[in-house]
């Protein structure tokens, strides 16, 4: 899947943003714990920070904050909380789709650009894809903070012209009898999709469950699997 991905921002992307794709995705592949010295992204953001800190423009304290936020807060966890919910709940789950943000609420997630949310319900044959043709708008409440390719020009103009192109790019290979629908995600109003529960898992915890639902399976770009493989996305 990160292979897929790298390729299709490569060759869709300019020259100029490719090479940072890359340069993000070559230091995520390695083991940071084997990586003598820092690789030179986390280098210039750390310089960044330490500069802004020295000038006063933020204070550290309030990054410590804001980071502890995304990452215990705010993020994809978040979505496979309520993804998991919805596939152990019946009930829950015809509220997620009826009333999406007071279903949210109701595990006490919402706002940070996820004021007003839809969800979106794959079936065996139909498949939702999550996409934002303005800019880059993002649930950031329950998926974190948007991934690069999610960004790029690439997958904006493409996702709505060759959804399952694109799909298929990024690793996941549909059948033609399987319906692609596309929601264009804006300012007002942003998506998350409900993927399929995967067969194989009916006596798992709901704990167990949101272990295996990923950012990508809830942006439509990838399936959850029964079986986890490498990590969340």
């Amino acid at each position: 899947m990160e292979t897929t991905r790298r390729s299709f921002l490569m060759t869709a992307a300019t020259a100029a943003g490719a090479a940072a794709a890359h340069e993000l995705a070559h230091g995520q592949e390695h083991d940071h714990e084997h990586q003598a010295v820092p690789s030179d992204l986390t280098l210039r953001v750390k310089s960044l920070e330490s500069l802004l800190v020295e000038k006063g423009l933020v204070d550290r304290a309030a990054l410590d904050v804001l980071v502890d936020a995304y990452e215990h807060k705010l993020g994809p966890r978040n979505g496979a909380r309520v993804v998991a919910r919805a596939w152990v709940d019946p009930t829950y789950k015809q509220r997620l789709l009826a009333d999406t943000d007071a279903a949210i609420a109701e595990l006490g997630f919402g706002g940070q650009q996820g004021e007003r949310m839809v969800a979106v319900e794959n079936r065996p044959q139909v498949h939702n894809l999550i996409v934002c043709t303005l800019c880059s708008c993002y649930p950031w409440s329950v998926l974190g903070l948007p991934p690069m390719w999610y960004k790029s020009a690439a997958y904006r103009s493409r996702a709505v012209i060759d959804p399952r192109g694109v799909l298929r790019e990024l690793g996941l290979e549909l059948a033609d009898d399987i319906e692609v629908r596309v929601w264009d995600s804006t300012a007002d109003l942003r998506y998350l999709v409900l993927p399929e529960r995967p067969a194989g898992t009916e006596n798992l915890s709901e704990e167990a469950l949101a272990e295996l639902v990923t950012r990508d399976a809830m942006i439509g770009v990838a399936k959850v699997k029964s079986s986890r493989e490498g990590g969340r996305s």
